[in-house]
């Protein structure tokens, strides 16, 4: 056992100030008075041979650090492209020592104890518009190689650490790396590891065995207490903080535990923060843009839209959220809306007054009347921003599962009969089936349940639905049918109808209120289960389980961690902002007040981490099937289906990437059997992370690097290009709001219809749609968020685009990562030929938008394109 190992680091590798010259171990001095001491420590440096120089970058708040190293300084630039920044928050100059430094060697010395240098300060140096960091060791030649530096914060506020270069003898050409991106709280002590070299636990340096053990601690916490700002503690906690009934008994929710619906006693008290491990957090460029949406702009709106049930007049009235805006309040003219959010927030020509004014999505650009049309809704099932949910109807007639006693008959009314004349009878319903020709989005049991429920809501109302297509010989699907379902309750008897595409005027726009409960249901599901549920709330607990239980010199922890960015602060800013009580899901879409009930429900009933494979996921839907002679192993059963056709180049793409990686690391099944960090993880993932289902058999064994393969290509896959599907298209479809509508104001016109109502729909049906859609409110509020979460900030990191640090330094790593790169940048214009290609007409043709939601890379801003490593919005 290591006889360090027990003391904690300030006591472990610092004295609470450096020594005199020549006094014992427990001579300090005040700081004050370390000016004559330091003069000649420097100067006792310059005569060593042996020495070791060394730059630190350094950020305070946002600015993105540069470092360079040479043989005779290193240098730290605060500043760059963000503002400079000169002295710390509370006023301290950074110009005077701020760090103090101790280097650790990977080896121990006879005794067992650890070998480590003399405690150094960094010393700062002004130059044109930065400061520079520069620090001299004095190594014995017996000291092995550097494993780690040991780094306390002198200062009286935080610094963000980017990295430290160490240069041996003045030799630049093989630097060491300690790339720590990490946030320093005031008089802390950190541990960080070289970056030239990854280990398993098993072929961990002697002199690095305790220091790995004990930083793995510290991120576990102690499991107890309330955390603090400053702390590093990856914990798991059920979703307890979602109400608010403190403030108000109507704000009342229950708890989410494991995504299951447990009763209040559990509920802990709203904070105004949501704790974050500190170096989770949003850079500052995209911490204000969020910031300056939810926080300021939404309430603005709220100033300025007085009734919140208001809907829209006309069309026309739509159209002026893009043409003339919406004018804020005077007391916001003064607000820096238009410098953080300029999409969005614009000067009116007459005068500074702010107006909130949309940009026009590019659908509605090319054509205005593309959301009315068949085509266009049946083509956005597998080229819109919620390519998830369509699948093959693979046994008929279609039956619900739910209990019949409760909702009434289970049988739908879509019968064969029907199906034929809709077609036109060129082929039976069981020849459609054998074909497979017929396809649905199916929202009948997973919504009915909640019908009534939302009922009893103001301004709300809800169906369960099914809707069928028919697939043509262009691969392109035809809707011809849409079942809403109102269940039975002890008041009323269940209510269903089915709508078919018309000819008739009445039966034309009974089609296409239909079509639009639809787009609720599909917006609805999109939001809570396709994009909350599957990719931002089922990956933070790999994010929580990765930092707790692999070392941050394990070589999986240094392939999983630009894919984890970002991830659990936006999910930090979703609980207190968009999911919690009364907030902007709350208030804009269907489900209301029961939308994380519904993100329950279909955890417990859809989820598997085995088929959120992306080949997996095709297969269970019916849209792929397993071939060993096509492409990818799979046959797509609907050839044009853009989502599947792209994601599956990008999958492949990450599997060689992971394949390539993992069998440098593990040359054979034991090693991975014999990674006791790794092993842990992924216990922990399932009985912790996932704890409900935990004992589910669809887990996936973890013995093999075949295994791990797997099991690393799918989490990667959901952080990058599930997450990017269904994120970034967000505004592009749904922002101008009738194409995809959040919330359903207004029942059909036929539902226990009386003589008055069929009348005035009769006389006008239009404004029987208008009062369908979200209020003025509601639809303002869904579409400047949608805005702001479709947006690339400007440091968005995307696949495959730069390496990290440890990547670079492995030779055989690095050479894969570029491998992966030069096939990111190959199916990029894969991507852009097919949505040429005027044969695949799902994305291609007139007035259609390509498909781009799956190419690699963009510039920042609202551009539908783009797959950014994590969910970082």
């Amino acid at each position: 056992m290591l006889k360090h190992a027990v003391l904690p680091p300030y006591l472990l590798f610092f004295p609470l100030h450096p020594s005199l010259p020549g006094a014992g171990a427990s001579s300090v001095v005040p700081f004050s008075q370390q000016r004559q001491w330091r003069r000649q420590r420097r100067q006792n440096n310059r005569d060593n041979n042996n020495k070791v120089r060394r730059a630190v970058s350094s950020l305070l708040e946002q600015p993105t650090i540069v470092i360079e190293s040479t043989r005779v300084t290193g240098l730290l630039t605060i500043g760059g492209v963000f503002e400079p920044m000169e002295t710390t928050q509370s006023g301290e100059s950074l110009y005077r020592p701020a760090l103090q430094l101790i280097l650790l060697s990977d080896d121990l010395d006879q005794r067992g104890w650890w070998k480590k240098t003399e405690a150094a300060l960094c010393y700062p140096k002004n130059v044109i518009g930065s400061i520079t960091y520069e620090v001299s060791f004095s190594v014995p030649v017996n000291f092995g190689e550097i494993g780690a530096v040991v780094v306390r914060n002198e200062l009286d506020t935080e610094l963000f650490l980017n990295d430290i270069v160490l240069t041996i003898d003045g030799d630049n050409s093989l630097p060491l790396l300690f790339d720590c991106k990490s946030w320093l709280h005031s008089t802390s002590v950190r541990v960080f590891f070289s970056s030239n070299k990854s280990y398993l636990p098993s072929k961990t340096p002697a002199g690095l065995v305790g220091l790995r053990q004990h930083e793995l601690h510290i991120m576990r916490g102690p499991g107890t207490g309330e955390r603090k700002k400053f702390e590093r503690i990856y914990d798991y906690d059920v979703y307890n903080d979602l109400g608010n009934p403190d403030s108000d008994p109507g704000l009342a929710r229950p708890v989410l535990e494991d995504l299951v619906v447990v009763s209040d006693r559990k509920s802990e008290q709203r904070s105004a923060t949501v704790y974050v491990p500190r170096d989770e957090g949003f850079s500052k460029v995209k911490q204000e843009t969020l910031g300056s949406v939810v926080h300021n702009l939404l309430p603005s709106v709220e100033t300025a839209l007085v009734d919140s049930q208001m809907g829209f007049p006309s069309f026309t009235a739509i159209d002026e959220l893009f043409n003339q805006g919406l004018p804020l309040p005077l007391q916001d003219t003064t607000h820096t809306f238009r410098t953080i959010v300029p999409r969005l927030v614009k000067a009116t020509t007459a005068s500074a007054k702010n107006v909130l004014r949309f940009e026009q999505p590019e659908m509605i650009d090319r054509d205005k009347f593309s959301w009315l049309k068949d085509e266009e809704f049946s083509r956005q099932t597998l080229a819109g921003f919620n390519p998830l949910s369509i699948q093959l109807v693979a046994e008929f007639p279609l039956v619900s599962k739910l209990d019949p006693s409760i909702y009434g008959s289970p049988e739908s009314l879509i019968t064969a009969e029907l199906i034929e004349r809709e077609i036109k009878g060129v082929m039976t319903v069981d020849e459609a089936l054998e074909q497979k020709k017929l396809f649905i989005l199916d929202y009948h049991d997973l919504l009915l349940p909640f019908v009534h429920k939302v009922r009893e809501l103001e301004d709300s109302t809800l169906y369960a639905s099914r809707t069928l297509f028919f697939l043509s010989p262009e691969s392109t699907l035809l809707p011809i049918a849409i079942e809403l379902t109102r269940p039975a309750s002890p008041k009323q008897p269940q209510w269903r109808q089915v709508f078919t595409p018309c000819w008739d005027a009445t039966g034309a726009w009974l089609w296409r209120l239909a079509k639009a409960h639809v787009a609720v249901h599909d917006s609805g599901y999109h939001q809570l289960v396709s994009h909350w549920l599957r990719t931002h709330c089922c990956v933070e607990p790999y994010v929580i389980a990765t930092n707790r239980q692999l070392s941050q010199m394990h070589p999986i922890y240094r392939l999983m961690h630009p894919y984890f960015r970002y991830t659990m602060e936006i999910n930090a800013f979703a609980r207190e902002t968009l999911i919690n009580a009364n907030g902007i899901i709350e208030q804009t879409f269907s489900l209301g007040k029961y939308s994380m009930e519904l993100s329950s429900a279909a955890y417990d009933k859809l989820w598997r981490f085995d088929m959120e494979a992306l080949p997996a996921d095709l297969i269970r839907r019916g849209m792929a099937v397993e071939d060993p002679e096509a492409e990818h192993g799979l046959r797509l059963t609907i050839d044009d289906y853009p989502y599947a056709q792209d994601g599956l180049l990008i999958w492949s793409a990450i599997e060689q990437w992971v394949a390539d990686y993992v069998g440098h690391y593990y040359p054979s099944p034991a090693d991975v059997a014999a990674d006791s960090e790794l092993q842990s993880w992924w216990t922990e993932v399932r009985t912790k992370g996932h704890a409900d289902k935990q004992h589910e058999p669809w887990w996936p064994s973890l013995n093999t690097q075949a295994d791990l393969v797997r099991i690393l290509t799918t989490i990667i896959w959901v952080a990058s290009g599930h997450h990017a599907a269904v994120n970034f298209g967000q505004y592009p479809f749904a922002g101008y709001f009738p194409n995809r509508p959040s919330i359903a104001r207004a029942k059909m016109p036929v539902e226990d219809a009386k003589e008055d109502d069929l009348a005035a729909f009769q006389k006008k049906p239009e404004a029987a749609l208008l009062r369908c859609f979200p209020s003025v409110i509601q639809a303002t509020k869904v579409m400047a968020t949608l805005d702001v979460l479709s947006d690339h900030s400007p440091d968005e990191e995307y696949l495959g685009k730069d390496a990290e640090a440890a990547w670079r330094k492995n030779p055989v790593v690095y050479a894969a990562f570029e491998r992966f790169n030069c096939r990111l940048r190959e199916i990029e214009a894969i991507i852009e030929g097919r949505n040429a290609d005027p044969t695949l007409k799902n994305r291609c043709g007139a007035g259609i938008v390509p498909y781009q939601l799956l190419r690699p890379f963009s510039e920042p801003g609202v551009t539908g394109m783009g797959v950014p490593n994590s969910i970082s919005i």
